[in-house]
């Protein structure tokens, strides 16, 4: 996803300026909220977010991300919105959110003892209209799982609603050998990459 230029000076953005979040994720509010930014209010775009035929993981995140923040910004004129989607992908495969626990066994076993990405694709349209993009990419490598193991995660009910069907803030991180990027970006929102965007279109928090 091509960063678009940030050339907003924070002169010309109102004080005034909402923030509005455009994702029901409770961790990406949690994470915001650990960075210090409090979402003026929170509204999911509710968008298809199946992947298209012979979509690639990458794509598939930048779509994502900019259909929800265009959405969502069409609600909100004349506030930041910030939408993001994160894709884990085990070569040219999507794995997205498992329906039930056999496709998350599957999952898991597809991963084990492998490395695979997770895509986090970022998209914030300032108050003057304009969208700012980034793409942050992490590698994250498994240990090798016994039956015994993924039965017991699955028991956990951890893997409901997670891409990949795993999340790494809790107990599958234990699963985790290796990891080169950022680690909020597998959590769900890249607070380093995130918090750029914002600076550069001219957001200021009242907490920062």
């Amino acid at each position: 996803m091509p960063q678009h230029a940030a050339g907003v000076v924070a002169s010309v953005v109102p004080d005034s300026a909402r923030l509005i979040l455009a994702s029901a994720s409770p961790r990406r509010l949690a994470l915001l909220r650990q960075a210090g930014i409090e979402p003026d209010a929170v509204d999911p775009a509710e968008i298809d977010e199946r992947a298209l035929p012979g979509e690639l993981p990458n794509a598939h995140a930048d779509r994502l991300a900019l259909e929800k923040v265009q959405a969502v910004g069409a609600r909100h004129r004349g506030a930041f919105v910030l939408a993001a989607d994160t894709v884990v992908a085990c070569g040219r495969r999507i794995l997205g959110k498992p329906d039930d626990a056999a496709t998350a066994a599957r999952f898991l076993r597809l991963l084990s003892g492998r490395r695979h990405r997770v895509i986090g694709a970022i998209a914030l349209a300032a108050p003057d209209g304009r969208v700012r993009t980034r793409r942050v990419v992490t590698m994250v490598a498994f240990k090798r799982l016994t039956e015994r193991e993924i039965a017991a995660y699955l028991a956990t009910g951890e893997w409901v609603d997670k891409g990949g069907g795993y999340a790494i803030q809790g107990r599958a991180g234990v699963f985790v050998t290796g990891l080169n990027g950022s680690y909020f970006n597998v959590v769900g929102l890249p607070l380093y990459e995130t918090l750029a965007l914002l600076e550069g279109a001219g957001f200021r928090s009242a907490g920062r």
